[in-house]
């Protein structure tokens, strides 16, 4: 999982309350197990015309946030199904942090687990981040996760709360598996020692 330090970037403003996870990445496209490849299809229904074609309404049609790191929305957002895919499907895309005044717990917590940062912030101060969004690339939003807060393009900070381990676990780029790989070598030294108090014999299972 890469790193969370310090994050600059396009921000895209998604005014919409309720975006559940087959909005974020429709059940179709999940018969894969990869985590690579379902950035194409992130919001395929509201992405999409039935034809196939962009929609051009679509903000993230728009230049410049196809290459937005930073979504913007409404309340609840993440809400339905627990797919895992949600998440994947908007690291695939790019989308770093998502901000929000709520989010449907299980999609909060897999945001973090896939190296996704989700800041919840009072509805009022989301509405003027996504004023700030469309200002266009050059109004830029700066998320600081050692010092707390996001940065506007005017220069002012809104400071954000964020559990401290979860916190430690993206500066530091800790999926779960990270995490058990940090105590690699007390688990094989475990492991040596189950070895030898109860060898293992073909053919014969030991109680």
């Amino acid at each position: 999982m890469d790193k969370f330090t310090v994050l600059t970037g396009i921000a895209a403003p998604l005014p919409e309350e309720n975006i559940d996870t087959d909005k974020i990445i429709p059940a179709r496209f999940l018969k894969t197990t990869k985590r690579s490849g379902l950035g194409e299809h992130a919001f395929d229904s509201m992405r999409y015309l039935p034809d196939g074609s962009e929609n051009p309404d679509f903000v993230l049609n728009q230049e410049p946030y196809r290459k937005s790191e930073i979504l913007i929305t409404l309340d609840n957002l993440g809400c339905g199904s627990s797919r895992e895919h949600a998440p994947w499907a908007l690291l695939d895309f790019g989308i770093r942090c998502v901000i929000a005044p709520s989010f449907a717990d299980i999609f909060h917590n897999n945001c973090f687990k896939n190296g996704i940062l989700p800041i919840v912030l009072p509805r009022a101060v989301c509405e003027e981040l996504m004023e700030d969004a469309r200002m266009g690339g050059n109004a830029r939003i700066t998320i600081d996760l050692p010092r707390q807060v996001v940065v506007r393009p005017d220069g002012s900070e809104v400071p954000f709360d964020v559990d401290p381990l979860r916190k430690h676990l993206l500066l530091e780029g800790l999926d779960d598996i990270g995490q058990t790989l940090q105590h690699e070598q007390s688990i094989e030294t475990f492991e040596k020692r189950r070895a030898q108090a109860q060898p293992w014999i073909p053919g014969i299972v030991l109680d």
